[in-house]
């Protein structure tokens, strides 16, 4: 029976990321790589699936609950939602393939919901752009591993 601890690990620690906790799947990801228990491939599609779902609670927060964003308590403060905001409005629907840009990315997916970007262009955008920053990674650690 593979280790499944690894990738679960990876997938809420994608999964956390994505939202508005902080968190970091890149060097859970790079850490999976090193031990070289489980195959790149499913490495990444845990971690984009697992990154893409928080993204995807961000644009739920974003859709319904928008209009609470000058409370206190809302997950996002009101400069890192107006810079997202700023991003959205100069680069349109195609700024979601920065999603997975720290500082910037949480909040657009949140701007990307109170917008109401329809789901599916929202998904399809925001998983080509996270699939291949985890590409990127896995061929980085790769190619410096070769050294």
């Amino acid at each position: 029976m593979p280790d499944a601890a690894g990738p679960l690990g990876l997938f809420l620690s994608a999964f956390l990321s994505a939202t508005l906790l902080p968190g970091s799947s890149e060097v859970a990801l790079v850490v999976l790589l090193a031990l070289a228990k489980h195959d790149p491939a499913l490495l990444i599609a845990v971690a984009t699936v697992g990154n893409v779902l928080g993204s995807v609670v961000n644009w739920a927060l974003g859709r319904w609950l928008a209009h609470f964003s000058g409370r206190r308590w809302f997950p996002i403060d009101e400069k890192a939602y107006a810079r997202a905001a700023g991003w959205y409005n100069r680069f349109g629907v195609w700024s979601l393939l920065l999603a997975w840009v720290p500082v910037i990315g949480d909040p657009l997916t949140a701007v990307a919901g109170a917008l109401r970007v329809p789901f599916v262009r929202f998904v399809v955008l925001v998983t080509i752009g996270k699939a291949a920053r985890y590409v990127f990674i896995v061929l980085a650690v790769a190619g410096w591993t070769a050294w």
